[in-house]
């Protein structure tokens, strides 16, 4: 297997430990386990340290094309960006995407690896329940969550119940946006918890990611801000 190819895998694995043990564990997105476990959510890897506009777009409509996918995610793990300039180039992608279709199918969010806990309000603590290994590109088809707003069958099909109170989150659809119910939802759980518990499961799947790529090659950028792994000349 070339260093690529098991990058990518890699990449595949440290990302699905976050979707697991924080995204689902914690129940930060209702719908996030139902998708995987129904065979619709897609992980695509881009392994170039600077992806060009065109590579994403083009990764980013291979998306849209097929709806059988509703929930899609880029993963960058050679990509050494901080997290502002990433914001700015989500923003710029999410743009190019409604243009090209003439109308958004996706609403494309940013994750980063980067972000403190900000419990000031929900929108604020955003970022932190939103670390990802690598950045990263969540792509959601907005058919799907235009369905579980509306409560509709189809769109209680995507959405778990079991993940959150699905009679709470769908009171009075009309008079807040679906997200930012999730994420009073999340800060709950935040406060709940703890930041300094979840801060903990997040660092040790990034503390995995930053061993697991430099054993694949010494050349693979460190995640911003990580410690520097030891040589391959040191004793352990």
């Amino acid at each position: 297997m070339s260093t690529d190819d098991a990058l990518r895998a890699e990449a595949v694995r440290v990302y699905r430990r976050y979707a697991v043990e924080l995204v689902e564990g914690l129940g930060f997105c209702p719908y996030a386990e139902r998708s995987r476990l129904d065979g619709h959510t897609r992980e695509i890897v881009l392994s170039a340290p600077i992806p060009s506009d065109d590579e994403v777009g083009s990764a980013i409509e291979s998306v849209a094309d097929d709806p059988s996918i509703e929930i899609g995610l880029i993963l960058f793990p050679r990509l050494a960006i901080g997290r502002t300039k990433h914001d700015r180039w989500v923003e710029h992608l999410r743009k190019a995407h409604a243009s090209f279709r003439k109308g958004a199918v996706l609403a494309v969010e940013g994750f980063h690896p980067d972000a403190d806990a900000d419990t000031s309000s929900p929108d604020r603590l955003t970022p932190f329940v939103r670390r990802t290994p690598d950045p990263t590109l969540q792509l959601t088809r907005l058919s799907v969550l235009e369905r579980v707003r509306r409560g509709t069958p189809q769109g209680t099909a995507f959405f778990d119940p079991s993940a959150m109170d699905l009679a709470r989150l769908l009171e009075t659809p009309e008079a807040r946006p679906l997200h930012e119910r999730i994420a009073e939802r999340n800060l709950e759980t935040v406060k709940r918890l703890g930041p300094a518990e979840v801060a903990r499961i997040v660092e040790d799947i990034l503390r995995d990611r930053d061993a697991s790529y430099a054993a694949l090659d010494q050349d693979i950028p460190r995640r911003l801000g990580a410690p520097c792994p030891p040589s391959r000349s040191t004793p352990p």
